[in-house]
């Protein structure tokens, strides 16, 4: 979360009280938000004894009073003139004077992209949100076309440039991460990994991912009149998609997605050596988000409630419940479960907390209005789902994620 700064983003602790995300305008605003990110100031660096006394005001807890003696006269000789410190600091400052923010590259590669551990629960955060008052397919359904619904209308503020721009203090903040969180997902590689953003491509993805019995499906979630679906229109379709994936012995291929960045990496190049594996997986990444429908999780007491879900957001129960009811990778998966559970999970690579927080609260409100736009009765055509060719070498590589997972 260091990375929140400046330019590198938004609000900071800053939360808003419950109620939706109000745009500033019912009609689109062609090139605020480019006015408004090249209005604002660019990250600074920090004066070098600030940095150093700062660095050893850190220190100071955590290690004992010869260790911190010494530490300062390391700190005095390298911040002495014409020293290592004064070299790097120059070189720090030719930096940010030819870039908008000199930390948010090496933060994003650092931080995240270079980091080896699995991204469930080392780097991934489970967002559980309130117990929903259902028990049945037919609620999971609804409450999920509703979710869904809630996110298209935060995203047509994205689109037509009318979100409100965040303030702290009395100054405006970047937006920046505003839109990156929507049709982006993080893919693996044998050492780091990229983040790749299809939001401002030339043909901008139409379709959601939908996950039910391990089994991915590309909901498109517009009209060809480019207006969103509706609750109805996205009941009906969520309807089609469970009825095609009752059977639970499939293969959880978004399991592997758990793995160790470089196991995964290797079994990630194996399995798009296949063609259809390759459009398939393209297909999740290029999606708006992916939301997961699971199965009821084991019950428990209201007072293990709470711990319980809790893990499904963080990672899914394991292998015998829902962990492979995921792409770890997709930058934002909403999570409903049969049982009422109701959560996301984020990829935190191309974004800190409040651009989330901010969806959240608006998707959480919007999901409390009663729906009063009926669907017209258009024939809408089936959800595709998605096929993967599983060989022994890929079967071999989802035993050793469950095992992983499982640990």
């Amino acid at each position: 979360m260091l990375a929140f700064v400046t330019r590198a983003m938004g609000k900071q602790a800053v939360l808003k009280g419950a109620g939706l995300v109000k745009p500033v305008s019912v009609t689109r605003i062609p090139g605020r938000y480019l006015v408004h990110q090249e209005g604002l100031p660019k990250l600074p660096v920090p004066p070098l004894r600030q940095t150093m006394g700062r660095y050893l005001a850190a220190l100071q807890p955590i290690v004992s009073q010869e260790e911190l003696e010494h530490t300062r006269k390391l700190v005095e000789e390298f911040q002495s003139p014409g020293g290592v410190g004064e070299r790097l600091q120059k070189g720090l400052e030719r930096k940010a004077r030819k870039t908008e923010n000199w930390l948010s590259d090496w933060w994003l590669q650092t931080a995240y992209l270079e980091y080896r551990l699995p991204v469930v629960v080392h780097s991934s955060p489970g967002v559980v949100l309130p117990r929903l008052q259902f028990h049945d397919r037919q609620g999971q359904m609804w409450h999920a076309a509703k979710l869904i619904a809630g996110v298209l209308d935060f995203k047509s503020m994205i689109d037509n440039e009318t979100l409100p721009v965040e303030f702290l203090g009395g100054k405006p903040l970047c937006m920046n991460q505003y839109y990156q969180i929507l049709s982006s997902c993080r893919i693996p590689g044998p050492k780091r990994d990229s983040v790749v953003n299809h939001a401002l491509s030339m043909k901008p993805p139409s379709h959601i991912t939908v996950v039910h019995n391990f089994q991915f499906f590309v909901l498109d979630v517009y009209n060809s009149d480019g207006s969103p679906l509706t609750v109805d229109q996205i009941y009906v379709q969520l309807e089609k998609i469970w009825n095609s994936s009752l059977q639970t012995n499939k293969e959880p291929i978004g399991i592997l997605t758990s793995q160790h960045r470089n196991t995964w990496g290797k079994a990630y190049n194996n399995l798009i050596k296949d063609k259809t594996n390759k459009e398939s997986v393209r297909a999740i990444q290029k999606s708006i988000f992916t939301v997961c429908l699971d199965a009821p999780m084991p019950r428990v007491s209201d007072e293990l409630y709470r711990s319980r879900v809790a893990t499904q957001m963080l990672h899914g129960g394991g292998s015998r419940w829902n962990s492979g009811n995921r792409w770890f990778d997709k930058t934002l998966q909403f999570i409903i479960g049969e049982d009422g559970s109701c959560g996301l999970m984020y990829e935190h690579a191309p974004a800190e907390g409040p651009p989330i927080v901010a969806l959240v609260d608006h998707v959480v409100e919007y999901t409390k209005k009663s729906e009063t736009v009926r669907a017209p009765m258009i024939p809408l055509a089936m959800p595709q789902k998605l096929r993967f060719n599983i060989t022994p070498e890929i079967k071999k590589d989802i035993e050793k994620a469950k095992q992983n997972l499982n640990m």
